[in-house]
């Protein structure tokens, strides 16, 4: 984690810590004044006591949000992508990238995303890593991967929570390839395109995965990190998809994301 970052996970924990000790110590003042029947405090404090109370509970309601709403709300980025690589009455090639599905034995969004992948008509998908929770989920991510799998050719890494479970088959008999260290080739739509990856914290995998790569054809690397794009872009690939940073895991309205474990914020 970057320095910057600590600190302002520092300041906002300890400001989310400060505003429920003080409301929780305001409501026991307030249930206490009025069992003893004690006149109400001046204007300004009570004015105080309001906007203390209602950071705490738009807290409160964000909380909320982040566990019951979110998990089960996807939504769709549409990126449109240019390469002279690429013939100019070529076919449009359909990539959907996928990423950080972290799946628990309960299923979230897991059985609605084939079909809202299905509905992008994809012509490849790319997983980008991180399957798991807990080897208690793996039959849920087997089950999303497999039915996208049937979808498009589905080519997949694993991400650095992956990497730790070394006794699970995190992608066998789902139809999907897992890339590390190599490269494949897929014609889609009248166009061959490259694609090569490697799993989280596997550099000399990255390196033979970048090297296997030619230089005339567009080529796609996937990674977990976002953090070796300058890497990749030394190599000279057309598109780089990666995940990790899960959109910020805590972002603020007007300031952005608090912490996304990544140098590249």
């Amino acid at each position: 984690m970057l320095i910057s970052e600590a600190v302002r996970v520092v300041f906002f924990v300890a400001f989310v810590g400060a505003v429920y000790i003080a409301a929780g110590t305001m409501l026991i003042g307030l249930v206490s004044r009025r069992l003893r029947r004690i006149p109400a405090p001046s204007m300004l404090l009570v004015q105080s006591q309001r906007v203390i109370l209602g950071l705490a509970g738009a807290g409160t309601l964000c909380i909320a949000y982040g566990y019951f709403i979110e998990p089960y709300w996807p939504a769709i980025t549409h990126m449109r992508i240019t390469s002279r690589k690429l013939a100019t009455k070529a076919n449009p090639i359909r990539i959907v990238h996928i990423s950080d599905l972290h799946c628990d034995p309960k299923p979230r969004l897991e059985p609605r995303l084939p079909a809202l992948v299905a509905a992008q008509q994809p012509d490849v998908i790319v997983f980008t890593g991180d399957c798991v929770n807990s080897l208690d989920g793996l039959p849920v991510f087997k089950r999303c991967l497999s039915e996208m799998a049937a979808i498009a050719p589905t080519l997949a890494v694993k991400g650095n929570w992956d990497t730790w479970r070394t006794d699970a088959d995190l992608f066998g008999g789902t139809g999907a390839l897992e890339l590390n260290g190599q490269a494949v080739e897929l014609e889609l739509r009248g166009t061959v395109v490259w694609f090569s990856g490697a799993q989280a914290r596997a550099q000399d995998r990255i390196e033979s995965a970048l090297a296997a790569l030619p230089d005339n054809a567009f080529t796609v690397f996937l990674y977990h990190f976002p953090d070796v794009i300058y890497d990749v872009a030394a190599w000279k690939v057309d598109l780089c998809c990666v995940g990790h940073t899960h959109g910020g895991q805590v972002a603020l309205p007007f300031y952005g994301a608090v912490i996304t474990r990544s140098e590249l914020g």
